[in-house]
């Protein structure tokens, strides 16, 4: 079970670039027809895009888990917020530094929250982003 000692820990930057064509493929996944996120080099990314780029560049995805010992058929998406502080767009490359913020344990220790925060900063040092996820862990209940 994960504890307060978890909170502060630091995992693995990501560097990811945004591509026109893997943006591409997730607007049209999306069902995405905004032109404004189609406009080449000058289009900005949707809000929950960086999630997705973390995710697909990260050397260990879901590194949190295995790191915290958490098995991935326990776990479920509680919630996600994106705060933007400056545009992204096509051909930035963003750097994900994730940190557990938060542990709080839910209904008597059957459940527990963990808070993933993530400063984005772009290849300028930038601070273009923070990325915050929160994950409930259903936690085995005693014999």
């Amino acid at each position: 079970m994960v504890d307060q000692s978890a909170v502060g820990r630091e995992f693995t930057p990501v560097t990811a670039r945004v591509e026109p064509g893997r943006l591409r493929f997730f607007l049209d996944t999306l069902g995405e027809t905004n032109p404004v996120y189609r406009d080449g080099e000058a289009a900005p990314v949707p809000p929950t895009y960086l999630f997705c780029l973390e995710m697909m560049d990260a050397t260990v995805p879901f590194e949190f888990l295995t790191a915290l010992g958490i098995d991935l058929a326990r776990v479920l998406h509680g919630e996600q917020r994106f705060d933007y502080h400056a545009p992204v767009v096509v051909g930035d490359t963003l750097t994900f530094r994730p940190r557990v913020t938060g542990v709080t344990d839910k209904k008597g220790g059957a459940m527990t929250l963990i808070v993933v925060d993530t400063p984005v900063t772009n290849q300028n040092g930038v601070h273009v982003a923070d990325v915050s996820r929160t994950i409930v862990v259903r936690n085995a209940r005693p014999s």
